[in-house]
């Protein structure tokens, strides 16, 4: 290991330091919790490396340190933030604090798992077109009608699959979730939709029609068939795509 401690004294001198101060009466590592409860002193340090000029910590100086926080490549927030051009099935992204996003896939061919309890061979299937809407710990779908990009008074469906609540929320079962801060919108719709598909199909949901026929004759009469999905068995749940980015 090499000594670097007399180049880092070369080229980096100190000039700001903070001085975080907490009520008496709060536990010592509660300011965490309790931010209201803190005063924070700012120096600036002198040129015989004193602290000098002590005063409250300005919006200003606040300011620049935020900035040079999100500079800092380990604390950069790169959530729901396109790495590249905002893909086209993108309906609503919001990336503040439990942030969400709306996305739509048109009609297609998916491979389906069902357990065997339901009693339908898993297979590639048509699936109709269908709108996501998730945060990091929740996923939500239905489905749609046609195969344009929906707009806000386009009517949404039930999505005629298990798994699935009456909202449309989607029970992962033991599937492992891992999506965090740093997972950017392409990403994040990718994992979502693998997450989705990639687990087993096992039961129905709430006291809701899922489709206008029975749900188990349904599938068991469209996978490994090619057959486009018959939309005709789509039912409206009442909601349209206005109700998901609110």
């Amino acid at each position: 290991m090499n000594n670097v401690s007399q180049q880092f004294n070369e080229q980096y001198n100190p000039v700001k330091a903070l001085l975080i101060y907490q009520s008496a009466e709060q536990e010592s590592d509660s300011y965490e919790h309790k931010p209201t409860e803190i005063y924070v002193e700012s120096y600036d340090i002198g040129k015989h490396g004193n602290p000098i000029n002590a005063h409250p910590l300005s919006l200003k100086e606040m300011s620049a340190l935020s900035e040079l926080m999100q500079a800092t490549q380990e604390l950069q927030n790169n959530y729901l933030q396109c790495s590249g051009v905002i893909p086209p099935n993108v309906i609503y992204m919001n990336s503040q604090n439990n942030g969400y996003a709306v996305w739509y896939t048109p009609p297609q061919e998916v491979d389906l798992f069902f357990s065997d309890s339901l009693g339908i061979a898993s297979g590639k299937t048509k699936i109709p077109a269908m709108l996501w809407r998730a945060t990091k710990e929740r996923l939500q779908v239905f489905a749609l009608k046609g195969k344009t990009k929906p707009n806000a008074g386009t009517p949404l469906y039930y999505a005629p699959l298990f798994n699935l609540s009456q909202d449309g929320s989607v029970c992962m079962g033991t599937v492992n979730i891992n999506i965090d801060r740093q997972t950017c919108l392409e990403q994040f719709m990718t994992q979502w939709e693998s997450y989705f598909f990639n687990s087993y199909f096992t039961h129905t949901l709430g006291n809701h029609r899922h489709c206008k026929g029975n749900l188990v004759q349904l599938w068991q009469g469209q996978v490994c068939t090619g057959r486009d999905f018959p939309q005709e068995e789509l039912i409206k749940n009442g909601k349209t795509l206005k109700d998901m980015i609110r």
